[in-house]
């Protein structure tokens, strides 16, 4: 199983996908260290496919995912959202045990965390 996208999601990435006039970029999900809950997720955009890479491929839009942030996020969805605190990329992520206010960290389910989820 890997990652997929919503709808919404690649519909969102490829409008901005199109205003980078390149059709070599994708978009590159990563998770780092830090947060308030002990990961936190980052997106960027990325022309260049690194070896050992996995290039996701749903609804059309093209995804790249390092082999460590992978196994944190293999199951995951990604949804594009407006609501009233904004417009932004989500992650559901059933590897998280749990995740704090901000929506963009959280506590893989072998760890401890923070109590918000």
């Amino acid at each position: 199983m890997s990652i997929s996208l919503t709808l919404s999601a690649a519909t969102k990435l490829g409008e901005l996908l199109q205003e980078e006039n390149n059709p070599q970029t994708k978009l590159r999900i990563f998770v780092s260290g830090g947060g308030c809950s002990g990961f936190k997720y980052g997106f960027t955009f990325d022309d260049t496919q690194e070896e050992g890479d996995t290039l996701i491929e749903s609804h059309g839009a093209k995804v790249l995912v390092d082999p460590t942030s992978l196994g944190m996020l293999t199951g995951a969805e990604v949804d594009y959202v407006e609501d009233l605190s904004g417009a932004q990329f989500v992650i559901r992520n059933p590897n998280a045990s749990s995740s704090c206010g901000c929506g963009q960290s959280f506590t893989p389910n072998s760890m401890g965390g923070c109590s918000n989820a």
